[in-house]
């Protein structure tokens, strides 16, 4: 979370010519908690425009910084150092660093990529196309606007023509390289309700949306206890690769849900992981980066790629 007793402060640039007034610039920008209070903000000079105190009628210019100080919210920290990768009109790639959630969660409504991205870039309307885990760090495509999305989106699949990413696991895997294809499902009683499970066929009751999925899994490089691999899916099923690797008997290092029977996760619901928790997992974060993504354009094949930030566990 923020620093306590420090307030939070939300920071938006101004990009184009704004036809309406600050009030009208906020309330498309602000949760609809904060919305309720823009009277309030304004009253009470919590609301800034270039550093001097801001008037709900005033206009706006490009180039301008209005800032709005939220004394009693709190978010959970984040690393918000996402980057932009490519752009072109309607489409943009973008870095999404570990620990940022990609949308609003019961902690985060601002500290997202989503809001960041709206809040930093003349797109105050961009979409998420696709998504990344909080804790997966990588590649993720955005569009620009609704229309964009509208237009993209249901295409996704002709969009985006390969998706490779790269992951630290426990364990050294005796094969250089491993197909997986299997139906996978969450599953009934399961005690974390999210998580994804190889389906049974003797069991199928107990999988109650099963869906085929394929990843392709080849070691890059061995190290006493864990391994480094290059994973690539052709299919976009809910934690795929962390529920291929668990079923492999190679889990994700830092992996909360599918390392050590998930014990890591339910506590965490409880009570905040102690140094001693993240030592037993390896990590504060499961090591999984979204590396390579492959677009099909009109013009023809786009590829992007991020150079892994995942820390070389073989330096400690």
């Amino acid at each position: 979370m923020n620093q306590q007793g420090l307030p939070f402060l939300l920071s938006f640039k101004v990009f184009t010519q704004i036809n309406s007034s600050l009030a009208g610039f906020l309330r498309s920008r602000l949760a609809g908690s904060h919305r309720t209070q823009l009277n309030d903000l304004f009253g009470e000079g919590k609301v800034r425009v270039d550093g001097r105190l801001g008037t709900a009628e005033q206009s706006l210019c490009p180039e301008q910084i209005v800032e709005v100080t939220l004394d009693q919210h709190r978010e959970e920290d984040a690393d918000l150092n996402w980057r932009l990768l490519w752009e072109d009109a309607e489409l943009m790639a973008v870095y999404k660093p570990h620990l940022l959630p990609v949308s609003r969660t019961t902690r985060n409504l601002y500290h997202t990529l989503i809001s960041l991205v709206r809040r930093e870039t003349p797109y105050a309307d961009a979409r998420l196309l696709h998504r990344l885990d909080s804790e997966t760090a990588g590649i993720i495509l955005l569009a620009k606007d609704r229309a964009a999305d509208k237009r993209w989106k249901p295409n996704l699949d002709q969009l985006i023509a390969k998706k490779v990413y790269h992951a630290w696991v426990t364990g050294e895997p005796e094969w250089e390289q491993k197909t997986v294809e299997c139906e996978l499902s969450e599953r009934l009683e399961s005690p974390i309700r999210s998580q994804m499970y190889v389906v049974d066929p003797n069991e199928r009751a107990l999988y109650p949306k099963p869906k085929f999925s394929r990843s392709i899994f080849t070691v890059i490089k061995r190290e006493q206890g864990r391994s480094q691999l290059r994973c690539e899916i052709f299919t976009g099923r809910k934690h795929q690769i962390r529920a291929h690797l668990a079923h492999l008997g190679y889990p994700i290092i830092g992996d909360k849900i599918y390392s050590h029977q998930g014990r890591y996760y339910l506590r965490r619901l409880d009570t905040p992981l102690t140094d001693e928790d993240l030592q037993r997992l390896g990590s504060a974060y499961h090591q999984l980066e979204a590396t390579e993504l492959e677009l099909s354009l009109q013009e023809g094949a786009l590829q992007l790629t991020s150079a892994p930030v995942i820390r070389d566990l073989s330096e400690e």
